[in-house]
């Protein structure tokens, strides 16, 4: 059996066809099925030709395999350490401190999101913007923070610099 092109009214056919002997044992061709026309954009016939090769474990000539595309992982572990650290120690508690203040912006996060990143993988303010891209932060909209913000952040800190001790030096002994 063989694949078979004809040409019938200005469009391309495709056959099956089996070569056989006749009775007076002369060479002739038997069309065992017609496949459909070979120019018609359904893509039926290709369907057929790349399933036969599928099914020999072969791919079409020029045909590319389905490409899978893979997206980064965002990094968790060293942040969700540091996390639970942040917690343990007490340091969560600094949003008090600025809840008074009634900032618009989670201080707190902004605060922490710039320790973890210092201390993971130290960059600028523009730095942690394109770092937050790679890591996953836990309770924490990155998506929202700008540069501005993080810029603020450092303004209230020193705004409220006592405060801040007072709050650190409390969670440090209670912490011992």
């Amino acid at each position: 059996m063989f694949i078979k092109l004809t040409e019938s009214r200005g469009h391309r056919y495709v056959q099956l066809v089996e070569s056989f002997r006749n009775d007076e044992g002369k060479s002739r061709q038997r069309t065992i099925a017609n496949l459909g026309r070979l120019d018609e954009s359904d893509g039926q016939v290709d369907t057929l030709l790349n399933s036969l090769l599928r099914a020999k474990g072969k791919t079409a000539p020029g045909a590319q395999p389905p490409q899978v595309l893979f997206e980064s992982a965002l990094a968790l572990g060293d942040v969700w350490a540091l996390h639970s650290l942040w917690k343990e120690i007490g340091f969560d508690l600094l949003g008090a401190v600025f809840r008074l203040a009634r900032y618009t912006t989670a201080i707190e996060h902004t605060v922490r999101v710039m320790v973890f990143n210092r201390l993971c993988d130290p960059d600028s303010k523009l730095g942690v913007l394109r770092w937050l891209q790679t890591v996953s932060q836990p309770e924490i909209d990155v998506d929202a923070l700008t540069h501005q913000q993080l810029l603020r952040s450092m303004d209230a800190l020193m705004d409220h610099e006592q405060a801040v001790d007072e709050m650190v030096a409390g969670a440090a002994a209670a912490h011992d």
